[in-house]
This record gives structure tokens, sequence and C-alpha cells, in this order.
């Protein structure tokens, strides 16, 4: 990671991701009653949930609809999830304004085609390394990890790191 990263990362104030091949491998496992299934990585809702603990407001923006993974993000703290969102631009805008944030504050972490105008928007834009292949043009920094596998700890570790946040003495229990 660059310095001229590190230094961005500082600055963040809201940490924003979209949700599957993200936080999740981008799998959805589908059951014969339709029911689908996502699978989330426990590192990435420590992080998560360190993340809210420290004072980084975390934002989910999807254009999926999982009726688990709702109840899952408001237990490890994050504060704006918006889900079945056509427009992601029109969302984001709508949060930027409603929180009276300067998107230059903003990372965000996408993976796919429909996160495009977010990785334009964004102060800082980052990507798993599976992702699509212009978003991994677009982005600022490329995360070592896949989707779904630690890419969203990896990032605000690293954020946390950079604005002495992450201590380890006074982390508590995995979520």
């Amino acid at each position: 990671m660059s310095d001229s990263i590190r230094s961005r990362l500082r600055n963040i104030r809201v940490a924003v991701f979209d949700l599957d091949g993200v936080l999740t491998d981008g799998r959805v496992y589908v059951l014969g009653d339709g029911q689908e299934l996502r699978s989330m990585h426990v590192r990435d809702g420590y992080a998560l949930a360190r993340a809210t603990e420290a004072g980084l407001p975390i934002w989910v923006i999807s254009g999926a609809h999982p009726a688990g993974v709702r109840e899952r993000l408001e237990r490890l703290g994050v504060q704006e999830i918006s889900f079945g969102i056509a427009d992601k631009l029109k969302e984001w805008d709508r949060l930027v304004q409603k929180y009276s944030i300067n998107a230059n504050d903003i990372l965000f972490m996408g993976d796919d085609l429909p996160d495009l105008p977010l990785m334009h928007q964004a102060g800082i834009s980052v990507c798993p390394s599976n992702a699509a292949t212009e978003i991994l043009e677009a982005a600022d920094y490329i995360i070592p990890l896949a989707g779904g596998e630690g890419c969203v700890r990896h990032i605000l570790e690293e954020c946390l790191r950079l604005k002495g946040l992450w201590n380890a003495h006074s982390l508590q229990a995995s979520r």
C-alpha cells in the first residue's frame, strides 16, 4: 500500500461497502423453498464492529434483498443498510446529503459494474482482488484478498491503525 493511499485512509470519515462480492464471496445458495443463503467472513464482521465502536460509521448499499443479513449488520453496528437499491448513486447522494459529509471523506469498496459510479464518487475507492475488470481499473487500491475472504477486515484494520484506533489491548471479543 502506497504512502498516498495511507494518507487518504487516515482522513476517512465513513466507509461504504457493497454486499455481494465484498462482504460475501458473491455466491448465493438457493434452497428448495427459494430461500437464499449467503456466507460472510467472521473477521469482516469483527472489523465492522470495531470500526463502529471506534466511531467510524459504516454504510452498506446493495442491490440485493438478503433477508437474514440485515439483522447481522445491525448487530455489528452498521449505521445505514440500504438493500434493494437499483440506483446506487442516487442512494449515495441521499446519504451524503443526510449526513452532510464530503464525498472525499468516504471510502467505498465495490466489486462489480453497478458499483462503478460510487468508485468514481468516493474519496478513496478500493476493491477485492477478484472484482470485475472495470472495477479493478477504477480502484485506488486493490485489496490482496477476494470478496468474502476478509477484504473488509483488511481495509478497516488498516484505516483504524492509521487513525490510532486499532489497539489490541482494547479490542472486544469477536461477534
